[in-house]
C-alpha cells in the first residue's frame, strides 16, 4: 500500500456548468481526473493534489478561509464574495468556449427601461446578489435587488421589471423575449489560492506549476502543428506565407536539396493554409493537435 504524499494541495473543481470544460481542460494539462455521478470527490492522477467538487458561486468563500488551497471559479462569484484571495491566473475558458461571460441587466422588448439608470424604484431578480447591489449603489440609485432561485429569465415584468442574468451568447434572453440594456460585469475562469498557501514554498510552486500547464493547454485549444516536406527552391516561398508563433522549425532531409518543415498555427486559417502551400510546393503536409503550448 502506499504511503499519502507528506504534501499534498487541496484543489476546488467547480461543480455544474464548468465540471466539464473544466474537467477537459485538465487532462489536456496531463491531468485525468475521474468522478463518479453522486460523488464530490473527483480522483486526480497527481497524489500531490486532492480535488473536490464545489459550486463556482461558493469556492471563492472556501478558498479564503482555507479550507481549500487554490480552486477554479469565475472573477464574478470572487467579486459576489467579496473575497481576500490570490488571484493566481486568469483562465479564459467558459462553459461554450473560449470567451468570457457576461453578467447583463435584462428587460422585456416591450419595456420602456432604456437604460441602467431607469432602474431608480424598480425591482431586479438575479443571483449576483451582492455585486448587483453595490453597482447600482455606486450609480446612486434605489433599487429593490432580490435573489434569485432559478429561472430567471421568466421573471420580468410580473416578479421583476428586470434582471440581471449571466449569459456568453444571448441567445437565451432572445428567446425569453428579453433585450440587453446594459452589461455590468464581464467574468472569465481565475485560478485562485488562499493567501496562507500562497506563502507556503512547496504550496506555491505545485500551483504555479498547475497554472503554467492549464495556461499552457488554453494556448494549445485554437492551435495545431503543421508538418510538411519542402525543395530548396521553393522554401523562400513557403516560408513567406507561413504564420507562427515564433519562427518555424526547419531540419535538412537525408535526400539532398529537401526539408522538413514544422511550425504552430491558428487552426481556423489552416483549410486556407494548406492549399496556397500545396501550390507553392509543399508535399507531405500532416496536420496534428496540440495539447499544450507553454510560451
Amino acid at each position: 500500500m502506499k504511503e499519502n504524499p507528506k504534501n499534498v494541495l487541496n484543489i476546488g473543481l467547480p461543480k455544474g456548468s464548468l465540471q466539464d470544460s473544466t474537467f477537459h481542460l485538465f487532462k489536456k494539462a496531463g491531468y485525468n481526473i475521474t468522478v463518479g455521478s453522486r460523488s464530490y470527490f473527483p480522483t486526480i492522477d497527481d497524489a500531490e493534489l486532492s480535488g473536490m467538487l464545489i459550486r463556482a458561486q461558493e469556492m471563492a468563500r472556501y478558498v479564503q478561509d482555507g479550507i481549500l488551497d487554490v480552486g477554479l471559479t469565475g472573477r464574478d462569484w470572487v467579486l459576489e464574495n467579496n473575497a481576500k484571495v490570490k488571484e493566481v491566473c486568469t483562465l479564459n475558458y467558459a462553459k461554450g468556449g473560449l470567451r468570457p461571460v457576461r453578467w447583463v441587466v435584462a428587460v422585456p422588448n416591450d419595456s420602456p427601461i432604456k437604460k441602467v439608470e431607469d432602474l431608480d424604484g424598480k425591482r431586479v431578480a438575479t443571483e449576483l446578489v451582492q455585486f448587483t447591489r453595490r453597482y447600482l449603489k455606486e450609480k446612486g440609485l434605489d433599487v429593490l435587488v432580490e435573489f434569485s432561485w432559478g429561472a430567471t429569465e421568466v421573471k420580468p415584468p410580473r416578479l421583476a421589471d428586470a434582471i440581471v442574468e449571466l449569459t456568453e451568447t444571448g441567445s437565451s434572453l432572445r428567446a425569453n423575449n428579453l433585450r440587453i440594456v446594459e452589461t455590468i460585469l464581464e467574468s472569465t475562469t481565475l485560478l485562485i489560492a488562499n493567501k496562507d498557501a500562497w506563502k507556503d514554498p512547496w504550496k506555491r510552486q505545485k500551483i504555479e506549476t498547475l497554472a503554467m500547464l492549464l495556461n499552457g493547454a488554453l494556448a494549445a485549444e485554437e492551435k495545431v502543428g503543421l508538418k510538411m516536406n519542402v525543395s530548396r527552391k521553393d522554401l523562400d516561398g513557403i516560408l513567406k506565407v507561413l504564420p507562427s508563433l515564433q519562427n518555424p522549425t526547419i531540419s535538412s532531409l537525408s535526400e539532398a536539396g529537401w526539408f522538413s518543415i514544422e511550425v504552430i498555427v491558428d487552426e481556423k486559417t489552416v483549410r486556407e493554409l494548406i492549399p496556397v502551400l500545396k501550390k507553392e510546393g509543399a508535399s507531405g503536409i500532416v496536420e496534428y493537435p496540440l495539447n499544450k503550448v507553454i510560451a
